[in-house]
């Protein structure tokens, strides 16, 4: 079963850590996801999947980290640099293996190029810098869609794809919290939403102070983005949240079973 450390006691982490050695961390963004979405759309992401395997998940679920890096700069985004996010990540991960867990599953909500790499990095680094401890405990980044066949889908439909705030996301939060999804859509300008959907990093405005390929370039967001809805949320329904929110669980509790095997 799934233990949630929000809820429990230091002699409930030590009867859990009888029975698993593996602890999810879930991670999301407070960030804008349109008109129709809450903020904490992403935040969602992370922490349902765990919540709904219930039973089935064998596992330490630790509290949330509700911030890290989205790139975006709409009214209500909260960007955390990628190196203090990466710094946060490697402590939680080092108190985690402190205390005796040989598996850390950091379970990601939010998706973000510069998030994910900076993600990746982190994890990298701390197996690199202690040998020893790589030996004994195994760290994972589980990217939420990538434990959905059909989420996947929408980022490789054509011509278009279906990326932030669209589809897949409008349906899972139809799912997960229909009281929070509203029923305006609100897009941008018709070609600034074709060119998000063409490419999730368009959003991204990149200028050099002096024309030099010396010279580093300063990343911030297209003026001309208002909104920022990357997809077709007006193709969302509840039952296609549920089917995807149900293959999300199921790759989970999969995955959990096999570090529990391997590295119990």
């Amino acid at each position: 079963m799934a233990f949630f450390m929000e809820d429990m006691s230091v002699r409930d982490m030590e009867q859990a850590m009888e029975q698993t050695k593996t602890v999810i961390v879930p991670v999301g963004v407070v960030e804008q996801h349109g008109y129709h979405l809450p903020l904490s759309t992403d935040i969602h992401n992370a922490i349902q999947p765990p919540r709904l395997a219930g039973d089935r998940l064998n596992a330490v679920v630790a509290p949330p980290v509700n911030y890290c890096f989205s790139g975006g700069e709409l009214l209500g985004t909260v960007n955390v640099s990628p190196n203090t996010f990466g710094l946060m990540i490697s402590d939680i991960c080092s108190e985690f293996v402190r205390m005796g867990f040989k598996n850390i599953v950091i379970l990601l909500g939010h998706a973000g190029t510069d998030n994910i790499n900076a993600l990746k990095n982190t994890l990298q680094m701390i197996l690199r810098r202690d040998p020893e401890m790589a030996k004994k405990v195994s760290l994972s980044l589980v990217e939420a869609w990538n434990l959905s066949p059909t989420w996947l889908s929408g980022f490789a439909m054509e011509p278009e794809h279906d990326f932030h705030a669209g589809m897949m996301e409008t349906a899972l939060m139809m799912y997960w919290k229909p009281e929070l999804v509203q029923d305006e859509i609100v897009m941008d300008e018709e070609y600034y939403s074709r060119m998000m959907r063409s490419d999730q990093d368009w959003f991204e405005k990149r200028e050099r102070l002096i024309d030099s390929p010396f010279c580093v370039e300063h990343v911030g967001q297209r003026d001309e983005i208002k909104v920022g809805v990357m997809g077709f949320p007006e193709k969302a329904t509840k039952e296609l949240g549920e089917k995807i929110a149900g293959e999300i669980v199921d790759g989970l509790v999969e995955y959990v079973n096999l570090l529990n095997e391997k590295n119990g």
